[in-house]
Parts: structure tokens; C-alpha cells; sequence
């Protein structure tokens, strides 16, 4: 979304404006969506940070991540868009992009 603006959204994610900010899940994804998700991380100079249990690491591919073995540690991928902004997402499917806002 190289269109959307800051400007246009701050407000959604203004806790004062809208309160507490919603657990999203967006289904009937894809390997490529999630990459579309890493990509947007490590291209817009957002602080981001990448674990798998209590490692951290740089960000794989999401092919690599999503091809781990299902008993492996947790994926965690935290995005700091703004300050005071942390968005987490959970890279266990290829088929859901779930992530929180807090």
C-alpha cells in the first residue's frame, strides 16, 4: 500500500480516540502475503524484531519461516510503526496473517 498515508489512519490508532486496539486475523492468505508483511517491515524504517522462542534473529524469508516444523519454537515478528504503536504478528500459517495492536 505505497499510497496510504500516516495522516489518513493516525486516528484509528489513536487509543484515546477509538480505545483499546483489535486482534486482527486476515484469512485466505498466502507465503506471498506474508512476505508483502516482512517486506513492509524492513523497508519503511520501522523498528522491528524477529524471534523464534526467546531467540532473537534477523528476519528469514517467509518461506523459511513458514516452512519450520510445527513443534518448532513460536514465531514472533514485533513491528514498532510509530512510538508508541507495537503491532505483533504470529507467522504459524501460510494461510492466516494474524497480528495484535498494543
Amino acid at each position: 500500500m505505497p499510497d496510504l498515508l500516516w495522516d489518513d489512519v493516525r486516528n484509528f490508532f489513536d487509543p484515546d480516540l477509538m480505545g483499546a486496539l483489535p486482534e486482527v486475523s486476515v484469512t485466505d492468505t498466502s507465503v506471498d502475503d506474508w512476505q508483502a508483511v516482512f517486506d513492509l517491515a524492513g523497508s519503511n524504517g520501522w523498528t522491528w524484531e524477529y524471534s523464534e522462542g526467546c531467540v532473537r534473529m534477523s528476519l528469514p524469508s517467509a518461506q523459511e519461516v513458514l516452512s519450520r516444523p510445527t513443534d518448532a519454537d513460536t514465531a514472533l515478528l514485533k513491528v514498532w510503526p510509530v512510538a508508541d504503536v507495537q503491532v505483533s504478528f504470529w507467522p504459524m500459517s501460510a494461510g492466516d496473517v494474524d497480528h495484535v495492536c498494543c
